[in-house]
């Protein structure tokens, strides 16, 4: 957990992709945190969208204080893996249903704002995935806030992939794929798949293999300070987060650790990780 803003003066806003109604929710959510006295700048590709004028985005994460998700849980995925490296904190505002991410429904948006200016929140530090591609004299990096899925291009065949920790090899998985996902993710893709959920402020891995081929390929938790060396004699997909995909050549490795930077997630000071699951999940219901 880190300690508090000292004062929040300017916000960055980022809206859901594809979505031209939400100008509206937008406009009337500046309006509150400018009768507030905070300045609020909108991402150039949001602006777009929805017919504004909009500030660059990597100009905007310098500049800002807090950077505000509006829409869904993707498009807070997006904003932390693209303001990777800034170290500012992101307020997910909900235009849909409660999410795992984005939990600040429309109508708390002012109760969320008076507590910006008195304090009365937090600021949890969720594990990040640092990766990437290592070819033949170069490589291609990515950061992932949910998960790394490695998988086949078609379902013509079964992949092979070959997993070494920390340089040991110490498994073959054949089958669909494979997930590497961090706590966060946990309740994503893996969830599907017979994984466990972890507690998001863990560090850790999960690797989850996809329809393996033998029922003894099981769920693996392995702390976040490995690094995960993958290979495979198949050219596969590498899919972050849901969102950007990656080709993996058969004469590739993908290296996966952990990042040194931890993505910043405002919430409510109270706000409970176990509500949410109930309310999501539906535990406890009679």
């Amino acid at each position: 957990m880190s300690e508090n803003l000292k004062k929040i003066k300017k916000v960055g806003f980022v809206l859901r992709p594809d979505s031209k109604n939400i100008l509206p929710l937008y406009h009337d959510i500046k309006s509150k945190f400018e009768a507030k006295g905070m300045e609020v700048f909108l991402g150039h590709l949001s602006a777009h969208m929805v017919g504004l004028n909009g500030i660059n985005f990597h100009k905007m994460c310098q500049e800002v204080d807090l950077l505000v998700s509006l829409g869904g849980d993707g498009t807070l995925l997006s904003l932390v893996r693209r303001s990777y490296g800034y170290d500012k904190p992101v307020l997910g505002i909900n235009a849909g249903n409660l999410g795992f991410l984005a939990d600040i429904p429309i109508d708390c948006v002012e109760d969320i704002i008076n507590r910006l200016i008195d304090g009365n929140y937090r600021i949890d530090n969720r594990m990040m995935i640092e990766g990437y591609i290592k070819r033949d004299g170069d490589r291609e990096d990515f950061y992932a806030f949910n998960d790394v899925v490695i998988t086949r291009p078609t379902i013509s065949h079964m992949v092979k992939l070959d997993a070494s920790i920390d340089g040991d090899w110490f498994n073959t998985y054949r089958g669909d794929g494979l997930i590497i996902s961090t706590p966060t993710g946990s309740t994503a893709y893996n969830l599907s798949l017979g994984g466990p959920i972890m507690y998001p402020l863990s560090e850790v891995f999960i690797m989850t293999p996809v329809a393996p081929h033998s029922l003894t390929q099981r769920p693996l938790v392995v702390p976040s300070d490995f690094t995960i060396e993958l290979t495979s004699p198949d050219e596969l997909v590498v899919m972050i987060d849901g969102q950007d995909n990656y080709r993996l050549k058969p004469t590739e490795k993908l290296i996966i650790k952990g990042a040194t930077m931890s993505a910043k997630l405002l919430h409510k000071k109270e706000h409970s990780y176990f509500d949410v699951l109930r309310e999501k999940l539906s535990w406890g219901d009679e």
